[in-house]
């Protein structure tokens, strides 16, 4: 295993055992997104970030209020009046995969509210946000992930429904 792979799952496991400190009740559930990872205390998807941006910008844009759209149960932010009405339109083309968790994460069998919007990768015309910039990169290059990613989703999503 790269050192870099290593360092990752014990930041991953760190995390994990941040979350279990109060943040998850005893179902796995995350009190502050559920199905939608809205970070640990935020409320909005994705911290607030544009998803439309991924694809439109080609970068991390953070979302105003003044733009905001309700989908699935949660707010999500975008940073104009545009991309909250391309959203709308399609929401399954712009959100990120596996509710905004870390995909590298979810490849793993895990699932962390700590994703860094700026670690992001589109792969066949997806959004997969991660954990940080070294996840984003394993994402693509080890064969496969993504692929365990979906397999493990249904799972992780099941206890996130909780």
């Amino acid at each position: 295993m790269k050192k870099r792979s290593i360092i990752h799952h014990l930041v991953l496991v760190a995390a994990l055992l941040v979350c279990s400190g109060g943040l998850f009740d005893g179902s796995g559930s995350v009190h502050a997104g559920g199905l939608i990872n809205t970070g640990y205390f935020g409320g909005i998807a994705i911290k607030g970030y544009d998803p439309v941006a991924y694809f439109t910008k080609g970068r991390a844009m953070k979302g105003s209020e003044e733009f905001a759209h309700k989908w699935l149960g949660t707010p999500w932010h975008f940073a104009n009046a545009k991309h909250r009405d391309l959203f709308a339109a399609d929401p399954v083309k712009y959100a990120p995969q596996f509710g905004g968790y870390c995909a590298d994460g979810v490849a793993y069998g895990q699932n962390t509210a700590n994703i860094d919007p700026e670690a992001w990768r589109i792969i066949d015309g997806k959004l997969y946000l991660n954990y940080d910039k070294g996840a984003a990169a394993e994402l693509e290059e080890i064969p496969g992930q993504i692929n365990k990613a979906q397999a493990n989703w249904s799972n992780i999503k099941a206890k996130l429904s909780q």
